[in-house]
């Protein structure tokens, strides 16, 4: 019926081994490495994203402040824009209100030199207007 083959079964035995010692070290083993780089390297890339996180909350924070400082400069020179605009504007009224009120002064002179002129010319035409109303008054 079934034959036991010594012979056979040590052959078999013998490449069973051989191929089980050929899988370890040529597929096995580089496998086994290759696993553990890769879990090294996940490891190492965690860490260096942690690193990363880290370094960029301070690089956000002295972005932050930097632009801090950019609003505050930018506020001044606005400010100080605006303040030198107020002065021209304050320069510029003051100077008209000068120049108005030189205007004013000389109008009310030739003003008063007017009135005078009338008040003298009236004067002079009283005698006549007196003469006209009184030959009115008589031919009633």
């Amino acid at each position: 019926m079934l034959d036991l083959n010594p012979g056979l079964m040590l052959f078999v035995l013998v490449v069973f081994f051989s191929l089980l010692f050929l899988l370890n070290t040529m597929l096995f083993q580089p496998l086994l490495k290759f696993m553990d780089d890769r879990d090294e390297r996940i490891a190492n890339d965690l860490k260096n994203a942690e690193e990363m996180v880290a370094n960029n909350s301070g690089l956000n924070a002295k972005a932050d402040e930097v632009l801090a400082k950019a609003k505050a400069e930018a506020n001044a020179i606005r400010e100080k824009a605006v303040n030198e605009a107020k002065a021209l504007a304050d320069s510029k009224i003051e100077s008209k209100v000068k120049e108005l009120d030189a205007s004013n002064a000389v109008f009310m002179a030739e003003l008063e030199t007017e009135q005078e002129s009338l008040k003298n010319e009236l004067s002079a035409q009283l005698p006549v207007f007196k003469e006209t109303l009184q030959s009115k008054l008589s031919s009633l």
